[in-house]
């Protein structure tokens, strides 16, 4: 056996195994639609399994089935933990599933949805409900001001 050969598929080994996704600790609290791109990115992971199975130029490459594997089990794992919120009748109050619309200290205003963590985007105006942002308008209603660091959010709506 020659050196090369013994390097490369050490090589290929260390490229198979990739650590697990974190798992949070937080509650996996979802919306709807959470729920519903959960099962869809389960559903995903599932198939890219298959195929990594069935197709010979992947079932040769190992990172493409770890990554695969590991993927639905990180899914299989958040859809298990997924808890489906629902918002109190208290339509005045921030509360997880609820649109914010808030003005900064700077006269910036901002509006986030207060989501899961599975479905955030702060990009399409989504925030987790374990960040700082959300943590701090939690609760509040309009007209409250919310004290993030050492800025005050005024929350303008709450939708």
């Amino acid at each position: 056996m020659s050196v090369a050969f013994t390097k490369e598929e050490d090589t290929e080994a260390a490229a198979a195994y990739l650590p697990e996704r974190p798992i949070s600790p937080h509650p996996n609290l979802v919306t709807e639609s959470g729920l519903a791109q959960l099962d869809a990115a389960l559903a995903l992971a599932k198939e890219a399994v298959a195929m990594a199975q069935t197709n010979a130029d992947l079932k040769t490459d190992r990172t493409a089935m770890s990554r695969a594997r590991r993927d639905l089990r990180y899914f299989t794992a958040r859809r298990a933990s997924a808890q489906l919120f629902q918002a109190a009748d208290a339509p005045e109050f921030a509360l997880f599933g609820r649109r914010v619309t808030f003005r900064r200290d700077d006269g910036r205003t901002q509006s986030f949805r207060i989501v899961g963590e599975d479905e955030a985007d702060a990009a399409q105006g989504t925030i987790s409900h374990i960040s700082p942002i959300a943590k701090a308008l939690l609760g509040k209603r309009v007209g409250d001001i919310a004290l993030l660091n050492d800025s005050e959010l005024e929350v303008l709506s709450v939708e």
